[in-house]
């Protein structure tokens, strides 16, 4: 009953074979070699997240400028060439009419210049607290991804971990299929024994296909986040291991989260700029006082001018607006006031994830050592059942249930030590830290 069974297993592992085969990249391709460290800069050069944020950074700092133009002086000038007919009448010229044709020639320079208005000061410093509120943004996406490229290479470590331990557990598998091989042609084993190992190594086979093809998974995302070229042969040089750290306390790890965590400082930078944009909206109330003038020659031709100027310091004073006014008051006070229920939930999702990375640490370091345990026992396991199959004392079940629990401890070794590196990894960003990584 097992034989056409292992044949559409036989048939089904040659196609995910040649499928695999055909999906292979070309061998010229040229190889990056990356470490974890590596990795983690290239992050802050090429992935598009952050290089859209230091765009906004440009595009703060450019209305910086413009909000800084209204404070300096304005100056401008004009040339122009008329003809006119004017209504005499409308000049106080009783009984006249329309004027004869008249050529007016003017060339002017102009100048504005505010002498006071605290709005516009406030705006500008407003403007220029958004600038650092985007430099401080951009700096946390950028640790946000060089924490996000960390997670995916040690994905990608993990990945290269079960490809290998797919290539153990088939190696294992051949040997043992050999056993049974043998002591089959020795009269001490059944047919069901060799069709059991045969069963058992075309699995692990097909693990193993299963294991190369998110190992190559694995490494696209990589090279997606960092942005860079798909037609290279990415290569792996860190190896998934575990990591000694300095313990900390609960308080420690807090008191260092919340002196690095950018968050907080850029939601620092937040609140004062909401708290300018409310200043800069009440400043309009108050009077402000600009300085106007123009200097230029006016005549009938370019030849035929007179020089002409003006000056003129202008008070204007607020009156009454619709309203308006105090509408963007009372939402810009809102606008505050948001900025310091958020100050409140940064601050408490930093604690949440510094006191979680810290549990899970701890957690991971004994799954290590557990799993480490468990992988010396399993391998125990499968020399004595080994041992009880080569001397006929048991059949090859013993021996098949000896080889799943070392491919389950070998699988747990592998994910114990991915969680262990990826809380070290979460710890840091928690933190702020991420230098701290390599």
């Amino acid at each position: 009953m097992l034989t056409p069974f292992l044949c559409a297993l036989f048939l089904l592992g040659g196609a995910i074979l040649d499928t695999a085969r055909a999906a292979e990249p070309p061998a010229d391709l040229p190889e990056l070699r990356l470490s974890l460290r590596d990795a983690i800069q290239a992050a802050t050069d090429n992935n598009p997240t952050v290089r859209l944020f230091k765009e906004r950074i440009l595009e703060a700092r450019g209305i910086a400028n413009t909000r800084r133009g209204a404070l300096l002086p304005n100056l401008s000038g004009a040339v122009s060439q008329s003809n006119r007919t004017v209504f005499l009448r409308s000049f106080g010229i009783a009984g006249a009419g329309r004027s004869a044709p008249i050529d007016i020639f003017d060339a002017r320079g102009s100048l504005v210049q505010n002498l006071f208005s605290l709005s516009l000061i406030q705006r500008w410093r407003a403007a220029r607290t958004g600038v650092e509120v985007d430099e401080l943004d951009a700096e946390v996406t950028t640790r946000d991804t060089m924490a996000t490229v960390g997670l995916l290479y040690m994905e990608a470590l993990r990945a290269e971990a079960a490809v290998k331990a797919s290539e153990a557990n088939v190696d294992l598998n051949q040997a043992l299929l050999k056993l049974a091989q043998d002591r089959k042609e020795a009269g001490l084993a059944m047919g069901l024994d060799v069709t059991r190992a045969q069963v058992q190594l075309e699995t692990e086979k097909q693990r193993l296909l299963v294991a190369q093809n998110e190992r190559d998974r694995a490494k696209l995302n990589i090279i997606r986040t960092l942005g860079i070229d798909f037609d290279i042969r990415l290569v792996l040089t860190d190896e998934l291991q575990p990591v000694d750290m300095e313990p900390q306390t609960m308080q420690e790890a807090l008191d260092v989260a919340h002196e690095h965590r950018t968050e907080l400082k850029a939601q620092a930078q937040r609140q004062k700029l909401a708290t300018l944009t409310l200043s800069s909206i009440t400043s309009e109330r108050l009077p402000s006082l600009a300085a106007t003038g123009d200097y230029g020659m006016i005549g009938t031709s370019m030849e035929e001018t007179f020089n002409t100027h003006s000056a003129a310091v202008v008070l204007s004073v607020p009156v009454f607006d619709g309203g308006q006014r105090e509408g963007r008051i009372a939402e810009s006070r809102s606008q505050v006031r948001q900025e310091a229920i958020r100050m409140k939930d940064v601050s408490d999702q930093i604690t949440l994830e510094v006191r979680d990375a810290l549990l899970t640490l701890a957690s991971t370091r004994q799954q290590v050592l557990v799993s480490q345990d468990g992988i010396r026992l399993a391998l125990r396991e499968l020399e004595l059942a080994r041992e009880r199959f080569a001397v006929g004392v048991a059949n090859n079940i013993e021996l098949t249930n000896a080889q799943t629990s070392v491919i389950r401890a070998r699988d747990n070794v592998i994910d114990a030590l991915f969680n262990l590196n990826a809380a070290r990894i979460n710890l840091a960003r928690a933190q702020g830290r991420l230098e701290t990584l390599y």
